[in-house]
């Protein structure tokens, strides 16, 4: 798949991921999580990302439950291996361990073997009740008790078997964690990485030493958590604003509030030029974003419809905040 052109995602650059709809963070009711869903179609997104991990499942078959209302070649939809969902009874408190408002109704059991993946897969058309996924990504094989290596020499092979078989369209993995995105770039098996956090406006690891190994061996990428948690989520920063799962420090408040500087001069605000950021590189095929209530996801999309001008980028680069 060496053309961004060819690849299954590359018609659909602004995807929504579905892990607020799993309760992240908060719960969110199902009239409520339908609605987010009901504004993102509205807007004209047909690119969805969701993952057992969300909500213990409920991402899934929240999201499922939506797009079967809706024709099935008019969407591309991406899940998750690597993570099976084994029942726990009796339930005993929440799953605030993993950031989710959820009844602990299952534990995660890592298992990147091929008979893993497979029954994960099953497990995840059945919450979502599809008969296929467009995009199989293994997910945090960083987090592997085998260790990344050994979760990617089984997973890779086997998540690019069931593409081979034409079970799937686009396989690869999702993760934070360069070396892992760096393997698989060249393992030869994957066409697709998720890249979280790692090439934003604020950090640009991946533009330095990933990207170009992507170009190289023309696999192409999904960008997420392009806002690093909520720094750029906003037109100017608090000063207590999150990043990357914790609190920004003040050197980073103020470089997002340089940024926003730049940005405002060219009439444009700073969690816009977020969304565009990761999509001006040829190896990007979307980026990623997310919303708990119908407001963010038409805000978000009228962002993302934005035509940013060239001038800002230029300016960026001169006063040294972006490479």
């Amino acid at each position: 798949m060496n053309s961004a052109a060819q690849h299954p995602l590359a018609k659909h650059p602004l995807a929504f991921g579905a892990a607020t709809v799993g309760n992240l963070y908060r719960e969110v009711s199902d009239e409520r999580a339908w609605a987010v869903l009901d504004a993102a179609w509205q807007a004209g997104i047909r690119h969805f990302d969701t993952a057992p991990h969300y909500g213990i499942g409920l991402s899934e078959r929240r999201l499922g439950a939506f797009l079967q209302t809706k024709p099935r070649d008019e969407f591309v939809i991406s899940t998750k291996v690597g993570r099976i969902l084994e029942p726990v009874t009796p339930v005993e408190g929440d799953d605030m361990q993993h950031d989710f408002a959820v009844p602990k109704t299952h534990v995660r059991r890592y298992d990147y073997s091929a008979d893993g993946i497979r029954r994960s897969l099953d497990d995840s058309l059945e919450r979502l009740g599809l008969d296929r996924v467009d995009v199989l990504y293994l997910h945090d094989p960083e987090l592997a008790a085998e260790g990344t290596d050994a979760a990617l020499a089984a997973g890779l092979p086997a998540v690019a078997s069931l593409r081979d078989q034409g079970v799937v369209r686009g396989v690869g993995i999702g993760s934070k964690d360069l070396d892992a995105l760096s393997q698989a770039a060249v393992s030869g098996f994957a066409d697709t990485l998720m890249i979280s956090a790692q090439y934003t406006l604020l950090e640009q690891a991946a533009g330095e030493r990933l990207l170009p190994l992507m170009l190289e061996q023309g696999v192409r990428g999904v960008a997420v958590s392009i806002f690093n948690s909520g720094l750029l989520a906003k037109p100017r920063p608090a000063s207590d604003a999150r990043y990357d799962y914790g609190s920004a420090s003040a050197e980073l408040v103020a470089r997002a509030h340089s940024i926003a500087d730049v940005c405002e001069a060219h009439g444009v605000d700073l969690p816009t030029a977020a969304i565009a950021y990761p999509l001006r590189h040829e190896a990007m095929v979307a980026c990623a974003v997310s919303a708990s209530s119908s407001e963010q996801v038409e805000q978000t999309a009228a962002r993302a419809a934005v035509d940013v001008p060239d001038a800002l980028w230029s300016d960026l680069t001169a006063a040294g905040l972006i490479p």
